[in-house]
């Protein structure tokens, strides 16, 4: 018999009215929403629901956001009986599962996120910053290209590494520009500059990450009931120690998101349930590993789909 692992979505994903059919179908869900206004002391789920679109993108909205929207679609998710081995999330989605294993309650990860996506935001002064996405290049020769231009003066490193020909770079805004540059004429297919308000992932955060020691220190983290798959090593961590340190990491080290599904189809993963908003890593998930059967849960519909294909192969 297979395994079941559930993914949690980053940055990206948010749309405003998420997770709002839930919250009307579900008190376990509703709950997560009260309960994440109550902990921030500022009423989240009007930007989640009301908007305005700009106003949930500034990053100190939006992690705290799609947590808490991701945590009540799991709340359906538990509800409807299915179960998962292991968990692992895409950055800022790394807290909803250390929140699906036991390791941080919700009211904790929520605190958490809102201040590490202030303190994201304050780490590098707006545009001097950037994160481009470069399609059909291998990991070498970005990695070799990006060092070139960090040895140059500017700043450049790759951040998330999601899928093959899939991969992120992050640094100076003129370290990004100058690599996704060089990365087309080294035979890139393209180079989508991202719209983010900062260079994540990269060793410009390591002023954020300094802050954000307080607020990890001042949290409860607990060993994991499942194993997660930590985005700065792709192993499994469960013990309290080992969360800790990848959550200080997490900041200013690279995704390895192509290795982490690898781990999970290594350990006998067969079935990835996407829970919350959008299906950016269901794709990603496709593109490791074009058998694997993985589905989105975002809203009741979606969870209806992916029950009866799970009914399906039993």
């Amino acid at each position: 018999m297979g395994k079941t692992a559930f993914l949690f979505p980053g940055q990206g994903s948010q749309s405003v009215g998420m997770g709002k059919l839930f919250l009307e179908n579900h008190p376990k869900a509703s709950e997560i929403f009260s309960s994440a206004d109550k902990r921030l002391d500022y009423p989240l789920s009007d930007v989640i629901f009301e908007g305005p679109e700009d106003r949930l993108k500034l990053t100190e909205n939006t992690q705290p956001a799609i947590l808490t929207t991701s945590i009540a679609v799991l709340q359906a998710v538990q509800e409807a009986g299915i179960k998962a081995d292991y968990a692992a999330g895409h950055s800022l989605g790394e807290y909803s599962a250390l929140v699906a294993s036991g390791s941080i309650s919700f009211e904790d990860a929520v605190y958490a996120v809102r201040q590490r996506g202030l303190y994201m935001e304050e780490a590098v002064p707006a545009g001097e910053g950037a994160m481009s996405a470069v399609l059909g290049l291998d990991n070498e020769k970005l990695a070799e290209i990006a060092d070139q231009v960090t040895s140059e003066g500017e700043s450049v490193q790759l951040a998330n590494l999601n899928a093959p020909g899939q991969i992120v770079i992050s640094g100076t805004a003129k370290g990004v520009e100058t690599a996704g540059n060089r990365a087309q004429e080294a035979g890139a297919k393209r180079v989508l500059p991202l719209n983010v308000s900062g260079p994540f992932h990269s060793r410009m955060m390591k002023p954020a990450a300094a802050k954000f020691k307080a607020i990890l220190d001042e949290i409860d983290i607990h060993d994991a009931e499942i194993p997660v798959i930590a985005n700065v090593t792709a192993n499994e961590m469960q013990t309290a120690t080992d969360i800790y340190e990848n959550l200080l990491a997490q900041l200013y080290s690279p995704v390895r998101w192509e290795e982490t599904i690898r781990k999970m189809l290594d350990l006998g993963v067969d079935t990835f349930i996407e829970v919350g908003p959008g299906n950016v890593l269901c794709g990603l998930v496709k593109r490791v590993h074009r058998r694997a059967k993985a589905y989105p849960v975002q809203d009741p519909d979606s969870l209806k789909k992916a029950l009866s294909k799970l009914k399906e192969e039993d």
